[in-house]
């Protein structure tokens, strides 16, 4: 069984070799791990993957290749899954009923939390006012509010939310994909500007052939001023929430980028920006690069180009402590701003189709913050957008 596992772990261009897979066959020979399938995972993971980027790929393949193993190990009498009992008692609004549902306003939400925290001393369910579930409370998990905090849910359902109380994970965009992203390395290329190194240190076969050959046969090496690309671009991402409808694509973008450009920087942004970002998903909490150090870190020359669907609620945009996830002491335009002001060739694009750009309000600010800088994420607006950076020099 684990022979074709090998080799489904191949097809997947996951660099395993032959001797990781026998050692790993001769730990579970030594018994390093029991009969359970968490354990066989991280051992499997550890022994076979060498590089944290392919994380995600070999995840993949494992629960593919693995589905239903683990409901055979356990005993038949398991309990009922948490979520299929609450899935019994959710309210189900109509349309009607949700348009009478009224925000209450930044200041007035996070006040009103401070006080059902101060107030509530047990479980609410189906109501209107204390932090639960399954109702139309602005607090809680699995109800209906148009404007609410998010508290004790797994991922989004309406995306109504302004603030999640949890701890969300994120994954980074994988720069294998190869289907799809031809017309984005097109449109990239349009970018590309070519400089020749200060000296010259390649080789030029033909010329010392030819050379040597005049030579009258004693060789006469010969060498060129090499081409590089000297366009150097700084790739920022919104990943999570809404953009987990759009990671083909970005995915399709990053992979071609990474092709494209020799010197490509990028970064992980939630939503919009704040005082820091990250390069790595799977490290975000830990490991965060503050923006002003990334202002710092590279240069004006470089081209910055955002990536998201700037669809979020206006307050993450206006208002300090807006942002989804934490109170930031700035308001997110301030730090778009600052961004602009280093990065004078600056794009954002956007994989929402551009006719539902004016019905989101998030999206216009925005879009009046870019200067109308903003191309939808397609291989014409892509194209757009690098005549715009070419022509901002």
């Amino acid at each position: 069984m684990l022979i074709d596992f090998f080799y489904r772990l191949r097809d997947a261009k996951l660099p395993v070799s032959v001797k990781e897979f026998l050692t790993l066959l001769e730990a579970l020979d030594a018994r390093v791990v029991s009969g359970s399938l968490d354990e066989f995972y991280f051992l499997a993971r550890a022994v076979l993957i060498k590089d944290e980027k392919y994380f995600d790929r070999f995840d993949q393949v494992f629960g593919q290749y693995f589905q239903g193993v683990e409901s055979l190990l356990e005993n038949l009498e398991t309990a009922i899954p948490e979520d299929w009992l609450r899935k019994l008692v959710e309210k189900q609004l109509s349309e009607e009923e949700k348009a009478q549902l009224k925000g209450l306003g930044w200041e007035k939400l996070m006040q009103t939390l401070k006080e059902r925290l101060a107030e509530q001393k047990e479980r609410h369910q189906g109501g209107n006012k204390w932090i639960g579930t399954g109702g139309t409370s602005p607090f809680g998990a699995y109800g209906y509010n148009p404007e609410g905090i998010r508290i004790g849910q797994d991922g989004s359902r309406h995306r109504r939310a302004v603030k999640v109380w949890d701890q969300r994970e994120f994954k980074d965009f994988d720069d294998r994909r190869e289907l799809g992203t031809r017309n984005f390395k097109v449109a990239l290329r349009r970018l590309r500007q070519f400089a020749r190194q200060a000296e010259a240190s390649t080789l030029d076969l033909d010329g010392t052939i030819r050379a040597t050959a005049d030579n009258g046969g004693w060789l006469n090496l010969k060498f060129a001023h090499e081409r590089h690309n000297a366009v150097k671009v700084l790739l920022c991402l919104d990943v999570g929430g809404s953009m987990d409808d759009h990671i083909e694509v970005c995915e399709g973008l990053f992979s071609a980028a990474r092709a494209e450009f020799k010197h490509l920087e990028h970064c992980y942004f939630h939503n919009f920006f704040y005082e820091s970002v990250w390069r790595d998903n799977r490290r975000r909490h830990s490991e965060r690069l503050p923006t002003l150090d990334m202002l710092h870190t590279y240069p004006s020359d470089y081209k910055l180009i955002i990536v998201g669907d700037a669809t979020m609620s206006p307050y993450e945009i206006s208002y300090p402590g807006g942002s989804v996830e934490h109170m930031n002491e700035e308001p997110g335009q301030v730090w778009l701003q600052r961004l602009l002001a280093h990065f004078p060739h600056a794009v954002w694009l956007n994989p929402v189709d551009e006719q539902y750009w004016d019905y989101t309000e998030s999206l216009r600010m925005t879009r009046e913050l870019m200067d109308n800088r903003m191309f939808p994420l397609t291989p014409a607006g892509l194209e757009a957008a690098m005549r715009k950076l070419q022509t901002s020099n």
